[in-house]
């Protein structure tokens, strides 16, 4: 493979415009740009995440999300050339399932934190759903597959779970809210 990256140094966005994989220019702050940002940010809130002991199972998951997210990422540069499909979807919902059925039910809402683990997925979830917020409002204006969506979604749900079965798999309880009354 040929070298991708030749010069990482251009010149050409000083001016606050970016070019988009078709060879467009847009405003740096255009919706679509705005949304590959906080994919590219959530990815690398994962890798953070990463950086952390984790069993080898949810570290080969993220890893395999780290991948997705770039496919995403470059459907959202060219939503003609799609990336993601339903296989993307459905193993999403098959980790969430596998993961929550080790879980307790819910008894209490669960406030971030626990392990620094957990508490980096829930970092990763807060900015994963400010992706999928980015990504409705740019499928207002641009045709988008639904898939992409989906995947946001489910991913946030994912982490959710995540972070739960951190702290349960280091022996940590969840810190969960306590209502008015009960502070």
């Amino acid at each position: 493979m040929g070298h991708r990256l030749s010069r990482i140094v251009t010149r050409t966005g000083d001016a606050g415009s970016t070019g988009l994989a078709d060879g467009r220019r847009v405003p740096k702050h255009d919706a679509r740009i705005r949304t590959l940002g906080e994919v590219d940010e959530l990815n690398s809130h994962l890798g953070l995440l990463l950086t952390e002991t984790l069993p080898e199972r949810v570290h080969a998951l993220l890893t395999a999300i780290q991948n997705d997210l770039f496919d995403l990422g470059g459907e959202l540069a060219l939503p003609e050339h799609p990336q993601v499909g339903e296989t993307h979807v459905l193993r999403l919902d098959e980790a969430i399932s596998e993961l929550n059925a080790e879980l307790p039910p819910l008894k209490e809402f669960v406030l971030p934190g626990g392990t620094r683990a957990a508490a980096l997925a829930h970092v990763c979830r807060t900015v994963c759903r400010r992706a999928e917020r980015s990504l409705v409002r740019l499928a207002e204006r641009d045709p988008l597959s639904p898939l992409l969506g989906q995947y946001l979604n489910r991913l946030s749900d994912l982490l959710f779970v995540l972070a739960r079965h951190l702290n349960r798999a280091a022996g940590q309880a969840e810190p969960t809210w306590r209502g008015p009354a009960g502070r």
